[in-house]
């Protein structure tokens, strides 16, 4: 058969780190990679007995089709859960939060139109609005995330920009409350819409982030939240909240996608959230996490001493991000990394056009401090043995730059 495939399907690309998650799988590696959360903190017990309740209370409805939008009673706890006033109506159930990025790129995105991002910025997402064949147009960044100046810059024209403020994927940082208003007030000027992803904002360890932007500017905003990072990320859970402007055909580009997320998953969540679970239970995921990173700013502390690389201590979350020395590509790098046995994720294809090729993105959460320690220090040889590599080639190129007449 000649399967001719459409243009935007040539256009797709194979996620790079899911493609690193199968270097990962190998025997005997340690994966700093990954986004994935701890399976240490899936309640594993509390699933047991909601996945027992809802069968045995209305386990026809359950295991049977269900409204787009979404379980009404789950609608209502999101809406009553988020720091400003939400209509329930306004609260969209989708199959992940990357499901929201899909969705939002099929309503949102024309071949050639324009889309900011973070620099760099979730690589996810990228790939989600990319069959819509969109142009990326990364914003200037610093530590505290997008420069306004620059968002306002670069705003004519574009369809919306794309922003996670809390402990964002892949660097680990976080809006300031003066950058917020700043953004919120440059993207008001230029009637610029916001998509903001919060996947992580719960996961504060010493003080919680400022409020959303959504929180700022309602009817100019799109939120996303997942069910993933505080619960389980099997359960392909997570909503959006959108103006009621625009949410009809975000729904209606969910019923073409799959009708509807698994209600019986939504039923479960509902059920193991409705007497305030999260409250109790989130607290055990920050503090398992703030050890991990403790631990792994410590390895690298110690381990990285003297070698000129760069890290942040992130506020809370599950990454961090790296800028090793000069002549280090860290695409070159990783699969020396992985002989020593650890692997990371190369920074540079989070980046909107040409990225840092210096930079790399380690995960926290999933290795115990044990194994973080032996990671860091397999990383930091790798990193010593490539920095003594580039300062060979570098003599050896100037020794013969001198010995030519």
């Amino acid at each position: 058969m000649n399967w001719k495939l459409a243009a935007r399907a040539e256009k797709m690309n194979p996620s790079v780190l899911r493609e690193i998650l199968k270097v990962t799988e190998r025997p005997g590696i340690i994966s700093l990679a990954g986004g994935l959360p701890s399976p240490k903190t899936f309640p594993i017990k509390a699933f047991a007995d909601a996945c027992a309740e809802v069968l045995h209370k209305d386990g026809n409805a359950a295991l049977q089709y269900a409204a787009s939008e979404g379980y009404a009673p789950l609608r209502e706890a999101v809406a009553q859960m988020l720091p400003w006033d939400v209509d329930p109506a306004q609260v969209l159930i989708t199959t992940g939060s990357q499901q929201g990025l899909d969705l939002i790129a099929k309503v949102l995105l024309d071949p050639g139109s324009r889309v900011l991002v973070e620099t760099p910025t979730y690589l996810g997402a990228l790939q989600a609005f990319s069959p819509m064949e969109p142009v990326a147009v990364g914003v200037a960044s610093d530590e505290q995330g997008v420069l306004p100046d620059d968002l306002e810059a670069k705003a004519k024209d574009a369809r919306f920009v794309y922003l996670l403020p809390n402990f964002q994927n892949p660097t680990g940082r976080t809006m300031t409350e003066a950058r917020r208003a700043a953004v919120t007030a440059a993207a008001q000027k230029a009637g610029l819409p916001i998509v903001e992803d919060n996947p992580y904002g719960e996961l504060w360890f010493d003080e919680e982030p400022p409020l959303p932007l959504t929180a700022r500017n309602p009817e100019g905003c799109i939120y996303l939240g997942s069910f993933s990072k505080v619960l389980a990320p099997g359960l392909r859970l997570g909503f959006m909240v959108a103006p009621k402007s625009i949410f009809p055909k975000l729904l209606q580009a969910k019923q073409a996608a799959d009708l509807h997320s698994p209600i019986f998953n939504q039923r479960m969540v509902y059920e193991v959230m409705k007497d305030g679970f999260l409250g109790r239970h989130v607290p055990t995921i920050r503090s398992l996490y703030k050890a991990q990173r403790d631990a792994m700013l410590a390895a690298l502390r110690r381990e990285m001493k003297g070698l000129d690389v760069a890290f942040n201590s992130p506020a809370g979350g599950m990454f961090l991000w790296l800028r090793m020395p000069e002549g280090i590509d860290t695409v070159s790098l990783l699969p020396k990394a992985v002989e020593r046995g650890v692997a990371f994720v190369p920074g540079a294809p989070f980046y909107a056009g040409s990225g840092d090729p210096r930079t790399m993105r380690l995960s926290f959460v999933t290795a115990s401090e044990q194994e973080i320690d032996t990671a860091i220090a397999a990383l930091a040889e790798t990193v010593r043995e490539a920095l003594a590599h580039h300062i060979a080639a570098k003599t050896q190129q100037s020794l013969a730059s001198m010995a030519t007449p």
